[in-house]
């Protein structure tokens, strides 16, 4: 194993990292002028008391939880993060900031059908559940249809969401994870709300998960453009394959 997980899995240590990833958010929304697009829908449902589903890339996890109150969010708020031990560390991140944290994915197997009732009953509660369609390992900005599934069964529409900071650095991480830096002029930007019927095949979630696909990918790069910024692409084939052979080494590493 490599020693920089080695000391990350020491339970003080990651205590210490997330106090200062917290405190670094509070850091970057303090020192920052920060405004909020397309949140007439989102807060309608909000005041009704509409549960619904928020879809971000990966890549643009850091503020949301300011995203969520820039809309005027005091209802339950849940994000689906990985149970992997990165997962932990941004949990306790969010814990922060008061929303609540659902373990797991929305993928095949026994993790991800306890994730999925969880997220089921956080919507018939009327609460909002937070997912990245692309977490929690990609490829990069590819949605899969889990979270299609889960606004059918749960019959809630999906809210595309970004954010976007005029100073940043993107890491080179497999998500080319969005680090925005202090003194920035900031934008939380809200898109339609995308529908899925319950009824919906194979080929209808097919449909709907491209269109989320398309929908916050083009919100995504048009509010990094909108800064002057250059855009991020979605991760094609060969950096897809490269991926996962980068993640198959990651996890005899940690053997």
């Amino acid at each position: 194993m490599q020693w920089h997980k080695r000391i990350i899995r020491g339970d003080t240590t990651r205590s210490t990292l997330c106090w200062l990833a917290a405190n670094y958010v509070r850091l970057i929304h303090t020192t920052g002028r920060w405004q909020t697009k397309g949140g007439d829908h989102p807060a309608h449902y909000l005041t009704e008391g509409k549960p619904f589903i928020v879809a971000f890339w990966h890549q643009r996890l850091l503020m949301m939880p300011y995203t969520w109150r820039s809309v005027g969010g005091d209802r339950p708020f849940n994000m689906l993060i990985s149970a992997h031990r990165d997962g932990d560390i941004i949990s306790r991140t969010i814990a922060y900031f008061g929303p609540k944290t659902i373990a797991g994915s929305t993928g095949k197997g026994k993790g991800g059908a306890a994730a999925l009732r969880q997220i089921l009953k956080a919507l018939k509660a009327g609460e909002v559940v937070g997912m990245t369609p692309d977490g929690p390992r990609g490829p990069r900005m590819r949605a899969s249809d889990g979270i299609i599934q889960a606004a059918r069964m749960g019959n809630v529409p999906i809210f595309p969401l970004t954010y976007s900071a005029s100073n940043r650095k993107v890491l080179g991480s497999w998500d080319r994870f969005v680090l925005p830096l202090p003194f920035s002029r900031g934008v939380f930007h809200w898109g339609d709300p995308i529908h899925v019927d319950r009824k919906l095949d194979e080929a209808g979630i097919e449909a709907k998960r491209l269109e989320l696909e398309t929908a916050l990918t083009k919100l995504t790069q048009d509010t990094d453009a909108a800064l002057g910024l250059k855009t991020i692409p979605p991760a094609g084939p060969n950096e897809k394959a490269k991926q996962k052979r980068s993640e198959m080494a990651a996890e005899e590493a940690d053997k």
